[in-house]
């Protein structure tokens, strides 16, 4: 497994992650855990060191499985967990359903790494990001708390989700940023006109998650595709019927590419993805060993600059139809 570096800290990790989001939450009920723990370890034997949580997936159930599993292998792995929610008694972790309030108010990002550190089993969080920028608490307070949390040796790196790039300056001088992971993928490009060129700026490494547009772009989903209520791209207006018949234009271009190169559509995604920068890693997510293997792949798959000039001219023509998120979630992005 190739090795990359996030921007210019020195958190080396492998050029592909595992995103782990789904074995607890989102995509249906949690997982076999005794499966996942399979999964988690296997990733690791075939070179995969990058693994992302989230106190919110679950709640807490993710950061468990993952402290539990990766417990034997800790020297060897780097853990990107979040905070930034606020985990209310009636939160529904079925999907997006009565989502958490945010909150990055000090004393409470304090009370979640603790939790974070606990459930993780690691005395020091190699990776830690703000989940949502809040609106509510300037994000030079923030950045300091993360900052103490630092000297403290209770985090080792600081990161953001889905920021905006003022947001991310203004974080960044406080705090110098290791990574932002936003979503980002030859389905949702919107990184690319202002964000990607700010990173390269600073030094900051990108972290693109749903890199597989929510599994759009395995090519395995077409517009009869049904997702049970607690799949939360039930709620996603880019799961309609309606758009992802109109979307199979995408999957038409990663195709005839992906027969060209003996690959598949979502190697040659996720191959696009590495090719854009070399402090870019992906964290597509799975919970089933073959598509690990699968993913693991596109590292090998070899895009000249004329296929991605074909893939970008082709994917230029194609409209996306679809907001990523119902309005209420979309405006938690790109503060």
């Amino acid at each position: 497994m190739q090795k990359r570096k996030l921007g210019n800290s020195n958190l080396e990790v492998s050029a592909l992650g595992l995103g782990c989001m789904g074995m607890s939450f989102s995509y249906g009920p949690p997982k076999d855990k005794q499966e996942m723990t399979s999964l988690l370890r296997a990733a690791v034997e075939r070179g995969i060191t990058f693994f992302d949580t989230a106190e919110v997936y679950g709640p807490f159930l993710n950061e468990e499985l993952l402290g539990e599993a990766l417990a034997p292998f800790r020297e060897q792995v780097v853990i990107a967990t979040k905070f930034g929610f606020d985990l209310n008694p009636d939160f529904d972790p079925r999907g997006m359903k009565g989502s958490p309030g945010l909150n990055s108010r000090p004393e409470h990002i304090a009370r979640s790494v603790e939790g974070s550190l606990k459930r993780l089993k690691v005395e020091t969080i190699d990776l830690l990001y703000q989940h949502r920028v809040d609106p509510e608490v300037p994000i030079e307070d923030v950045a300091g708390v993360v900052k103490e949390l630092i000297q403290a040796g209770k985090v080792k790196h600081f990161g953001l989700s889905e920021a905006g790039v003022q947001t991310i300056r203004r974080a960044h001088a406080v705090q110098p940023l290791t990574a932002l992971q936003s979503e980002y993928s030859l389905w949702t490009r919107t990184p690319e006109k202002e964000v990607i060129p700010t990173l390269e700026e600073l030094g900051i490494g990108f972290v693109p998650y749903s890199p597989l547009g929510k599994g759009f772009l395995t090519g395995k989903i077409d517009e009869n595709a049904t997702f049970d209520s607690s799949d939360f791209r039930s709620t996603l207006p880019r799961f309609t019927p309606e758009a992802l018949k109109a979307n199979q234009a995408l999957i038409d271009l990663l195709g005839g590419i992906a027969q060209r190169k003996k690959a598949t559509p979502a190697q040659i995604a996720l191959a696009w993805l590495l090719a854009q920068k070399l402090w870019i890693v992906p964290i597509p997510g799975t919970t089933k060993l073959h598509r690990l293997d699968e993913n693991i792949g596109a590292v090998s798959v070899e895009l000249t600059p004329d296929d991605l000039r074909d893939i970008d001219e082709a994917a230029s023509k194609i409209t996306v139809h679809g907001a990523r998120y119902p309005e209420n979630i979309e405006r938690t992005t790109g503060r």
